[in-house]
């Protein structure tokens, strides 16, 4: 090797599957890097060692330190630029320091073990990574193949899937281009039940629920059940709109609906929040069947109802990113302590009071607790048809107070 680039070689499977113009780079390394299985495979070479684990920055700092005067090949699991290293390394010096030799990925082989096309395939990770991110993914797909590790493992996946309400066929292929690959295909409960090697590739499959005839967003206020219609406890779907344009929802976030009741808005943030969570919180025991009854025909899988009053249902339930107040049984201090001490940075309140006096304890309490708010009365009127005549009848007015938390001033 005559030039002073970094070398980042993707092996699959074991030595063997190594071309000689690849060995001949990894040969005359002067530091060789990478994962303690893959430098165990050349013990003949006689550079200098660096094993990769917890360690990214002292890697890259060595890499720095050794460009260019020694000859620098760093080792990787398949190809480089898939879930590797490589991303990191070309930040790190720049793509004119680096140069990639990558073999066939992890999902490659995976896929062709099972003999599964993967050209629709939706490819993920949850190596060192939060394991509830792939709920929202895998919930929305038909075909996801996820790269897990030593926590995160096979079993570990499926019990958390199975514990958001997923059903799925799975194949854990285990030891890719190996003597000792095997590949397990079997349901969720059975792969939560078994052990499985280190080194594997998910694949999980599944036909998604037929799509509900509903829009994206403002479904009509009569599609939903909710108890007694006179008394009108369901938000309304203007009120609806508006109110979840305040929450700033992402398709990612984390949801709090308290005082669910019917679970209007909660149906109605899960669709935004689409790789997200919802958790309708309802402590009426007269609103809950219906509630339960709306999750279940227009839900995608995304909502958890909680049966019980704030702040005590709140507890072990995630951070939220957004927090929308519909009822608070007269607790709004607490529910509001409670929720500051918890809302993600950057997070987001919207709370739908309906007299004066609600409002401004609500307000000088989040006030109280750091955050900026404002305001909105609305007025809504909606026509109505009197013999071949048109009138507008009105709504109860509502409040909508919104909050986030003041930034921090340095």
């Amino acid at each position: 090797m005559t030039d002073k680039l970094v070398h980042i070689v993707g092996i699959s499977g074991g030595r063997e599957s190594v071309p000689p113009a690849t060995r001949e780079i990894i040969e005359t390394a002067e530091l060789l890097i990478g994962g303690a299985r893959l430098l165990k495979m050349f013990p003949e070479i006689k550079a200098e060692r660096l094993a990769i684990g917890h360690n990214l920055p002292e890697v890259i700092a060595a890499v720095k330190d050794n460009l260019p005067r020694r000859r620098v090949v760093v080792l990787a699991s398949g190809d480089p630029n898939c879930y590797g290293i490589a991303k990191n390394l070309t930040g790190a010096l720049g793509p004119d320091n680096i140069k990639i030799i990558p073999g066939i990925s992890a999902f490659q082989l995976a896929f062709a073990a099972v003999k599964i096309s993967w050209d629709d395939a939706v490819l993920s990770s949850v190596h060192s990574r939060p394991i509830d991110d792939i709920i929202g993914l895998v919930r929305q797909n038909q075909k996801v193949s996820l790269l897990t590790d030593r926590d995160n493992t096979p079993s570990k996946v499926a019990q958390t899937l199975i514990a958001a309400g997923i059903d799925r066929q799975v194949y854990v292929c285990q030891d890719l281009g190996t003597g000792d690959e095997q590949v397990f295909s079997g349901t969720l409960a059975e792969v939560a039940a078994a052990e499985f090697s280190p080194l594997n590739v998910m694949i999980l499959l599944g036909e998604l629920p037929p799509k509900q005839d509903m829009p994206f967003f403002g479904q009509d206020d009569t599609s939903f059940i909710f108890r007694t219609p006179d008394k009108g406890l369901i938000t309304k779907m203007e009120v609806r709109a508006i109110s979840l344009a305040k929450l700033g929802l992402r398709d990612d976030s984390v949801v709090w609906d308290i005082g669910a009741g019917s679970g209007s808005v909660s149906i109605e943030a899960a669709r935004v929040a689409r790789c997200g969570r919802v958790f309708a919180i309802e402590r009426a025991a007269e609103s809950l069947e219906g509630l339960k009854a709306n999750v279940a025909k227009f839900s995608d899988g995304n909502i958890s109802v909680i049966e019980g009053g704030a702040p005590e249902a709140l507890i072990g339930l995630p951070d939220p990113d957004a927090v929308f107040i519909g009822g608070s049984g007269g607790r709004i201090n607490k529910i509001l302590a409670k929720i500051s001490g918890r809302l993600n940075t950057q997070g987001r309140i919207v709370l739908n009071l309906a007299t004066i006096e609600n409002l401004t304890e609500a307000r000088q309490a989040l006030n109280d607790l750091g955050f900026d708010s404002d305001m909105i009365m609305l007025n809504i009127s909606r026509s109505r048809a009197i013999g071949s005549l048109t009138r507008f009848e009105p709504l109860n007015p509502v409040f909508i107070l919104s909050a986030q938390r003041q930034k921090e001033v340095n």
